[in-house]
């Protein structure tokens, strides 16, 4: 009897010892969580500073609407993509169905009514979304390839659709969105902005908005407790299709033409958004207000580098440098 007494203290002894040490883990990698997202905000209080005192045009009325209507694109991608990565996925087809949206909803403006060729154009994004999504749940194939090669598949469909640019007919598919203003708001912004909360809402306060984020921390404990994992990692890819397909479409009608190369490396800004607004790659957090200052930040980098005449190359380097640093700060702990 005290033979067993000693090993069944042992053994609460080591259960103990283990959910203390899961608990200390927790804690500690949240503490460094809040650290992390306090260096964030730091960076971007700066970078204003830098902005208000290096450039006497920062802050003026026009070059804040610009602001706002250039992080457009880059803010609806994002929001898909923090769905996805949530998941523990992600989604590198995203600049095609930009691609896509944007020069079918310019294109069929010839042949068929405004909404209609609009909601064609969305129909063709959705439809990447559904392929992405059956082939990782269906199949658990992995999101990167998965998405690879839809991005090389759809990219060759843009171009089999239109080698040349198109350019709409309809004069109010750039009057109402691209270019139409509320006062000083752009129109195309207040969409944008419309659709964070609406994202924050899907995710924390609906029973499939909570299951996607619960896929990502443990998909085997959400399939254990009855729910569907296929239909809602199918559900976070059409959803960032949506999203880059609205996306497609206001940056056509923004720019007044529709380029089939647009979208190459939109892929980048979004996670480089989304990481740095919180998100975990691989799944296990993040959430739409973070990304929404992930890509205000961004979006303040470019503004700046664009004042100081500073080339896209040197852009696109400065930017893979902080997807590394915003990659390292948010790892998870093992």
């Amino acid at each position: 009897m005290q033979i067993s007494s000693s090993s069944s203290n042992g053994q609460g002894g080591r259960v103990r010892a283990f959910w203390s040490a899961q608990v200390g883990r927790l804690f500690g990698e949240r503490s460094r969580r809040h650290w992390v997202d306090y260096g964030f905000m730091a960076a971007f209080v700066v970078l204003l500073l830098i902005a208000a005192s290096a450039s006497d045009v920062f802050f003026t009325q026009r070059n804040v609407s610009n602001l706002f209507r250039q992080i457009v694109t880059n803010g609806l991608i994002s929001l898909g993509m923090l769905v996805v990565i949530l998941t523990g996925g992600i989604d590198l087809s995203v600049g095609p169905v930009v691609a896509l949206t944007g020069i079918m909803a310019s294109g069929l403006q010839n042949h068929v009514p405004l909404p209609l060729a609009i909601l064609i154009a969305l129909a063709a994004g959705l439809l990447v979304g559904v392929v992405n999504g059956f082939l990782v749940a269906r199949f658990k194939l992995q999101p990167f390839i998965v998405t690879l090669a839809t991005l090389s598949a759809v990219r060759g469909v843009v171009y089999v659709y239109s080698e040349t640019p198109q350019t709409p007919s309809n004069p109010a598919f750039r009057a109402l969105l691209g270019g139409g203003f509320v006062g000083p708001v752009p129109v195309a912004a207040i969409i944008m902005l419309a659709c964070f909360p609406l994202v924050w809402i899907f995710l924390n306060r609906t029973t499939s908005g909570r299951a996607i984020v619960a896929i990502g921390g443990n998909e085997e404990a959400v399939r254990l407790a009855g729910i569907n994992v296929g239909t809602h990692i199918l559900l976070a890819y059409v959803i960032s299709a949506l999203f880059s397909g609205i996306a497609g479409v206001l940056l056509a009608s923004r720019l007044g033409i529709a380029q089939p190369s647009v979208g190459a490396g939109y892929e980048l800004d979004a996670i480089a958004a989304c990481v740095i607004g919180g998100a975990i790659l691989g799944g296990g957090g993040g959430g739409a207000a973070g990304v929404f200052g992930g890509v205000l930040t961004l979006g303040l980098i470019d503004n700046l580098l664009n004042l100081f005449n500073v080339q896209s190359y040197y852009q696109q380097i400065f930017k893979g440098f902080i997807i590394l640093v915003a990659v390292l700060a948010r790892r998870k702990e093992r």
